[in-house]
């Protein structure tokens, strides 16, 4: 076996004779390849069906083109993804416009693209078939949610391009018909930003405060003049027909003309032909709705009149089939004169047994009959014999409990312990005083004793009543209290 690595496999590189080439890097072949690449295909318009969409967090676009045969990888940057016109998807064909370059870091060639545009009608009706599927399938455009036009709006707000002729069809046809007060709510109708706009305008209207400084409108009309599918198409972005489909407000969508069709017909409550015919339908005719109301006042008094006659008609058929008034009163009159005359009988007999009563009564009511009774009652009284002891014993037992109360009375008497040398203080106006603080508050006292009542002064201490002893008091003198006197034991009362 030769170990030996032979001319040809050799293990580290080397320059050969004549071989006045380094080798280049990664990096730099790369960097060949993308100035070469750049260089060649600096401006490009290409032609493919998108695949793979998708629109990263930072809002730059990503997305492939695609034919039968090779696939293509594209880029469009934040800044050109936010002026596209129509919302890209997958499946749609498309003209791209930018330049090629090179991903050095997946070895990839890509196009930038700077411009997007639908190749074609037939791409564009195909992009507005599958965003209509779509919406369709979310129920923006079933009939349920499709609400009723208000019969006479106060307020009408429109949605439309300020300069153009549609908004003074508009102003000119509800001025003949009836005229309103009109909000004009101004955007673009076509063009970059339009979609933006048109939506914004219906979600201000419909977010609009009932007590603001402007009324809210009581509808919205949503138009636009006749043209291309391309020139109508912000009227097929989502945002507008979602717009339409949620405003609080009933839509009447006016775009293009009468053989033009957009999403945002679909997703309104109700579709004009034109925006002339928009106005022709949110007000009736002035003169038409005052001769509608004169003809229904007219009918109205006609079937209040006819109502009366039929009335009075039945009612007079009615009064012919009832009886006369005296008809129905007489067999009443005829009971009331029977009754009268029964009445003054049965007092005539009531009378009459009354005075047979007291005519039996008056016999026993004779004096001699009266004497007699009187006589025997005397009698009866004489022959009653009430002994002595029945009513001493009584008259005992109460003079007993009469002894026992005085002498209670006599116990609890406040003049009983004057006799033992006590007195009993109490004020110029004989109110009792049982405490010093009293005393001292009183000042001036009158003493009781057993035999007499005397006037004094009240002093703070004992050295101060003898400064003030040449002073002296004058007896005053009151009449004694009267006492009860004790019954005598040898005293019967009266009972009699």
């Amino acid at each position: 076996m030769n170990d030996s690595l032979s001319l040809d496999a050799k293990l580290l590189a080397e320059s050969g004779a004549g071989d006045n080439a380094a080798p280049l890097s990664v990096s730099e072949i790369s960097g060949s390849l993308k100035r070469v690449v750049e260089d060649c295909f600096g401006y490009v318009r290409i032609k493919g069906e998108i695949s793979g969409y998708k629109r990263a967090a930072s809002g730059h676009v990503y997305l492939a083109l695609k034919d039968d045969k090779a696939v293509l990888d594209g880029v469009m940057w934040k800044g050109n993804a936010g002026r596209l016109p129509f919302q890209p998807e997958d499946g749609i064909e498309v003209v791209v416009s930018g330049k090629l370059t090179t991903y050095p870091g997946r070895s990839k060639y890509q196009v930038v693209i700077d411009k997007m545009e639908l190749a074609g009608e037939g791409a564009l009706m195909q992009l507005f078939e599958k965003l209509k599927a779509k919406l369709q399938a979310e129920g923006l455009f079933d009939q349920d949610r499709k609400r009723a036009i208000p019969f006479l709006p106060k307020t009408i707000g429109v949605v439309t391009s300020p300069t153009g002729s549609v908004i003074r069809d508009i102003l000119h046809r509800l001025a003949d018909r009836c005229p309103s007060h009109v909000v004009v709510w101004p955007v673009l109708v076509q063009g970059d930003g339009a979609a933006k706009q048109i939506a914004g305008a219906i979600d201000g209207f419909s977010n609009m405060q009932t007590d603001g400084a402007m009324t809210k409108p009581d509808l919205v009309i949503v138009a636009r003049g006749g043209g291309s599918i391309e020139d109508l198409w912000s009227f097929n972005e989502e945002e507008v027909v979602r717009a339409v489909a949620d405003c609080s407000i009933p839509v009447i969508s006016a775009v293009g003309h009468e053989t033009d069709t957009t999403l945002c017909d679909f997703a309104a409550d109700l579709r004009a032909p034109t925006p002339t015919a928009a106005a022709e339908m949110a007000v009736p005719v002035r003169a038409e709705w005052l001769a509608s109301l004169s003809e229904s006042k007219a009918r109205m008094a006609r079937s209040i009149q006819r109502g009366f006659a039929t009335a009075q008609e039945r009612l007079e058929a009615q009064r012919r089939l009832m009886p006369a008034l005296t008809d129905l009163l007489r067999p009443h009159q005829q009971r009331v004169d029977e009754l009268t005359d029964g009445m003054k009988y049965a007092m005539g007999q009531n009378v009459a047994e009354a005075r047979s009563r007291f005519s039996a009564s008056e016999g026993a009511l004779r004096p001699a009959m009266l004497r007699q009774r009187l006589d025997t009652a005397k009698s009866r009284l004489g022959r009653l014999d009430l002994p002595v002891a029945l009513i001493k014993r009584p008259l005992d037992d109460a003079r007993q409990r009469l002894d026992s109360l005085w002498r209670l009375a006599q116990q609890v008497s406040p003049d009983g312990p004057l006799k033992r040398g006590y007195a009993r203080i109490s004020g110029l106006d004989d109110q009792f005083i049982g405490s010093k603080v009293a005393a001292k508050n009183a000042g001036a006292v009158n003493l009781h004793f057993h035999d007499g009542t005397v006037a004094a002064q009240i002093t703070d201490t004992p050295a101060e009543a003898a400064k003030a002893g040449h002073r002296k008091a004058r007896p005053v003198t009151k009449p004694k209290p009267s006492k009860a006197k004790k019954p005598s034991d040898n005293r019967q009362p009266d009972l009699f």
